[in-house]
């Protein structure tokens, strides 16, 4: 059950990267507001160039918006600055990228163990810590290797264990599973549904796998530093672009807030009844054939990896081989 009230805030944020070259500033966000619920899983899908890794930065205090608010569990974080900003950051939100981050200098076990020791944990303890979260994530045996010596998936396992090692309210997360393959990226959303739903622990994931979308209670879609859609549960139109304008990109993709696709009469094939410059006529095609967005995908029937049949067993891990059962 989400708790209604938000362990994030953010109102009517705008960012500009000032730039000296013939195209001016640009304007990475655009007045965006966003509400995450303790507790709440929320994914945040677009384009490259939309906006996505500013809004991450600015929700999590790594970037400070050119203007409006932010506040992590009720604290405003345009107004905290230097150690007590740190500390508010530290004691309450924890963030994965998708290149890692690891300290290079560093084992995986001690990258993990780092915010522990940071944080005054005595090293035995913060050992026994950082191991049984590395276990989960089947990093154990690769623990005392460099950065340099684990693979891309690796290190970011090493990543997701330091990011977890906190137990902190709040996750924010760039493509966590960007660069895992298909079993481990499924034990690590298996980890992270039982912290969303176990431990109460809150997401907020700039993603673009269907399988972390589904995870997610919530979806918004971002385009131009605007939020244009919102799927699942929960879902508040205040959040859209109050103008209700409609984006056109280059490639022609027309994206329609969820109001307006509901007065249309829902997603579906549409032809053009009438065209002029600034105006088009849209007519359904054939309304009882539209499609129901955000169907269950079902579990594959065999193993990939050892041909397993799972017949009607509804189980998410293979019997045999232990690998995790990826959905089709």
């Amino acid at each position: 059950m989400v708790n209604p009230t938000p362990i994030l805030e953010a109102n009517s944020l705008y960012h500009v990267y000032e730039s000296k070259s013939e195209e001016g500033n640009v304007v990475a966000l655009r007045g965006l507001s966003i509400e995450v619920g303790q507790g709440e899983a929320v994914a945040v899908v677009g384009p490259s160039g939309s906006g996505k890794s500013t809004l991450l930065k600015s929700l999590g205090g790594l970037m400070t918006p050119t203007a409006g608010r932010v506040f992590l569990g009720g604290t405003d974080l345009t107004k905290l600055e230097g150690s007590d900003l740190v500390e508010h950051r530290r004691s309450t939100v924890s963030f994965i990228f998708q290149e890692g981050n690891l300290l290079p200098h560093l084992s995986g076990l001690d990258n993990v163990m780092h915010p522990l020791r940071h944080a005054g944990v005595p090293a035995p303890e913060a050992k026994r810590r950082a191991i049984a979260v590395l276990d989960r994530l089947g990093m154990v045996p690769r623990m005392k290797a460099l950065p340099e010596h684990l693979s891309g998936g690796e290190q970011q396992r090493v990543a997701i264990a330091r990011a977890l090692i906190t137990k902190p309210r709040l996750i924010l997360a760039d493509e966590p599973t960007g660069s895992l393959d298909p079993f481990t990226s499924q034990s690590v959303l298996e980890l992270f549904r039982e912290l969303h739903e176990e431990e109460d622990v809150a997401f907020l994931m700039v993603t673009h796998s269907r399988d972390v979308g589904d995870f997610a209670d919530r979806s918004l879609e971002l385009r131009d530093g605007r939020f244009v859609a919102q799927h699942g549960e929960g879902v508040e139109f205040d959040a859209l672009s109050q103008s209700r304008e409609l984006l056109v990109d280059e490639l022609g993709t027309v994206s329609f807030p969820p109001d307006i696709l509901l007065e249309l009469g829902g997603p579906g094939r549409y032809t053009v009844g009438e065209l002029e410059p600034g105006r088009i006529v849209l007519q359904s095609e054939d309304a009882a054939a539209t499609a129901a967005a955000g169907s269950d995908r079902a579990y594959v029937e065999n193993c990939p990896a050892c041909g397993h049949e799972y017949a009607d067993d509804d189980s998410n891990r293979c019997p045999d081989c232990g690998s995790s059962r990826p959905k089709q």
